[in-house]
């Protein structure tokens, strides 16, 4: 209790030291409201931008690996269970061969391609843990395939050559790594028929850095007939523009707000050393009542820190809405705290010097000041 009784006594001292020293309080803030907004709109720029073309880069289509396999491959449903435990992968799902569909009421209406699908995870096709309909017997068409089929809603059925049917369960949003399926009917099927052909594999990596690697992997655990039926594309050129992207921008922005929170510090230990040769009569004062140094250190330190972050959080506040008025990327809130925090830490650890120059002083010299 006494120590957060001294705390409270401390933070209370130092706002009123604040408050009663207008001209050096408003300064520090400006100092400090100037240099994280100054980050802001140049490196928080910089990182905004590369956050956005990061995400336009870092979609599901970049860290797809999808293997297209003709009929005699030997490519079959048991690739997923090899598929199952590696590390590095988030979904993967078959498709097996396509089979011509036809609208059951327009037995001679244009047919539709249609693939059995199998996979553990549903929800990576956009659909249902468990489909509402048994598996083997559901549908999902996309807007095209619906269209090609002649039916204005995802109601209906279809049949493909045979005599198998199957009901449209409902509409698929097409993922942009099976864009190359479309128009796209998939039929859900169970994990029962391992040993069923498969036409295509759509791999999706957890990062895409791990693109590469993962490929190498899906390769050798293809366990087909023949190498020269398969064909494996990936996004690895995509993934290591990310990286380049990245790693560029990234470094442009380290070394700009290096640069300003350098050059601002600089200032704010100028601008403290002032105000404490200022306060000279004041400290010495102290002293001689009893202040110890480390309490003038805490007091002079604690008094920068109010003044820092009531300024990193208005410059912070006035540079985000610079940028979203003029139009520009506005960085995530966590770089916005970030920033203001670092700003916080910086004018703090500059007030160092000044502090111990002035805790260091002789009281009865200091009172001797005129």
């Amino acid at each position: 209790m006494n120590a957060v009784r001294r705390a409270r006594a401390l933070l209370r001292e130092a706002l009123v030291s604040a408050l009663a020293q207008p001209v050096g309080s408003v300064l520090g803030f400006v100092m400090v409201a100037g240099m994280c907004a100054a980050v802001l709109l140049t490196s928080g720029r910089t990182v905004a931008a590369e956050q956005q073309v990061v995400a336009s880069i870092d979609s599901t289509g970049t860290r797809a690996i999808v293997v297209r396999a003709e009929p005699d491959a030997g490519l079959d449903v048991s690739v997923l269970d090899r598929l199952a435990h590696i590390d590095g992968i988030e979904w993967a799902g078959a498709f097996g061969l396509s089979e011509d569909a036809r609208n059951t009421a327009f037995p001679d209406g244009a047919p539709v391609a249609l693939r059995r699908a199998w996979s553990d995870d549903w929800a990576g096709l956009g659909l249902s843990a468990q489909p509402g309909v048994a598996l083997g017997e559901a549908a999902y068409a996309s807007d095209a395939a619906l269209a090609q089929l002649g039916m204005a809603e995802a109601a209906g059925g279809i049949a493909v050559r045979g005599g198998t049917s199957y009901a449209i369960a409902g509409r698929i949003g097409t993922p942009e790594h099976l864009a190359f399926l479309e128009p796209l009917v998939i039929a859900p099927q169970s994990g029962a028929e391992r040993a069923a052909p498969v036409g295509a594999l759509v791999v999706i990596a957890t990062r895409p850095e791990l693109v590469a690697p993962v490929t190498d992997t899906v390769r050798t655990l293809l366990d087909v007939t023949d190498p020269d039926t398969v064909e494996i594309r990936s996004s690895e050129a995509l993934a290591t523009l990310r990286g380049l992207v990245g790693g560029q921008l990234g470094a442009h922005g380290r070394a700009l707000t290096l640069g300003i929170l350098g050059g601002s510090a600089l200032l704010v230990a100028v601008l403290l050393f002032g105000m404490v040769m200022l306060r000279r009569k004041d400290f010495g004062r102290r002293r001689a009542l009893g202040a110890s140094q480390r309490l003038i250190v805490a007091l002079v330190t604690t008094q920068t820190a109010i003044t820092a972050t009531a300024g990193a959080a208005v410059g912070s506040a006035v540079a985000a809405a610079v940028l979203w008025l003029s139009g520009d990327p506005v960085p995530e809130f966590a770089y916005l705290i970030g920033v203001d925090v670092l700003g916080v830490l910086v004018a703090t650890l500059a007030a160092l010097l000044p502090a111990l120059s002035a805790a260091r002083r002789e009281p009865i010299a200091e009172l001797r000041v005129p």
